[in-house]
């Protein structure tokens, strides 16, 4: 004796309803990173900083930290040009990609950059080195963002992976002895 009618219209909508289910749960699986990076680009979360395309018009009234050798001052709005120093240590050709960071988190939502060498793969040949520029400002709306009244100092680093094909990374090195740059 078989289901009836109703019984089987029930069963596969349930089965409908759960194949659907399991579809769109490996549909969001695969959407999670790009919808997590975008984001992160959009709101500076997790310190992921901002890209422009021309430097602010205006500039504010308070300064932070930035770095060049250990460290530059900055007033919010204006434009800045630091560089970092990377050799290649190898016998090699090598080709690089960075990726960046700024602490704190809360921060890289402020900090605009308009040009960067982590824009694009960098290439050295066998001990080779090169000062490799960022050009970037920190948005003077940031006077009004009360989770930025206690941040006296923000850090910007690298950390360079060896791009697809290239044997091994470049050494990302300080131009001075100084630690780490402080923004």
């Amino acid at each position: 004796m078989g289901a009836s009618p109703s019984l089987q219209t029930r069963n596969h909508r349930i089965a409908w309803i759960a194949a659907v289910t399991a579809i769109a749960m490996i549909g969001a699986t695969y959407a999670a990173v790009p919808l997590y990076a975008e984001f992160c680009k959009r709101t500076g979360f997790a310190g992921t900083t901002q890209v422009a395309r021309t430097a602010p018009t205006v500039r504010g009234g308070r300064s932070l930290v930035e770095p060049e050798t250990s460290s530059i001052t900055l007033r919010t709005g204006a434009t800045a040009t630091v560089f970092f120093h990377v050799h290649n240590r190898s016998a090699k050709d090598t080709a690089a990609v960075a990726a960046y960071n700024v602490t704190p988190e809360v921060a890289g939502g402020w900090f605009d950059k308009i040009s960067c060498f982590c824009f694009n793969e960098q290439r050295l040949g066998p001990g080779e080195s090169a000062d490799l520029p960022v050009v970037f400002f920190l948005d003077p709306a940031l006077e009004q963002a009360h989770e930025m009244d206690d941040v006296a100092a923000i850090t910007l680093s690298y950390t360079l992976f060896a791009a697809s094909g290239a044997d091994k990374p470049v050494a990302l090195a300080p131009r001075s002895p100084a630690p780490a740059p402080k923004l």
